[in-house]
């Protein structure tokens, strides 16, 4: 028996985005030394927006759209990887999923009260 609410479904997702961000700056610091690759990311937000429309309206989870890192300055080999961003972008992504977890672990405790409720 699987018991979802609309909350963990949300929650679900926005950690998707999370380990899916982490992803995304693992293969660019994999690619630091790679001559001319081009760092790629996504907007988290604009993603997150779309994730949550997704969960209203009942349907499954899209493809991210990954792209390009504009602004970026490239070294003379073409390849753009910052470690500095990277390792920031890293941060963030891993306090953006511990924060899920603790979401998901509150919502799961709610429904474990209201399941014991009666005793």
């Amino acid at each position: 028996m699987q018991i979802e609410t609309r909350l963990s479904d949300q929650i679900a997702r926005y950690l998707d985005l999370a380990s899916g961000e982490a992803r995304l700056t693992a293969a660019n610091m994999a690619n630091i030394d790679t001559p001319g690759y081009r760092a790629v990311g996504m907007n988290f937000e604009a993603e997150m927006c779309e994730a949550l429309r997704d969960v209203d309206g009942g349907g499954v989870a899209r493809p991210v759209r990954i792209k390009t890192v504009d602004g970026l300055i490239a070294r003379p080999d073409g390849n753009d990887v910052s470690i500095d961003r990277e390792s920031l972008n890293l941060a963030e992504a891993q306090l953006k999923y511990k924060t899920g977890i603790a979401l998901l672990r509150i919502e799961y405790q709610k429904v474990m009260d209201a399941i014991h409720a009666d005793k």
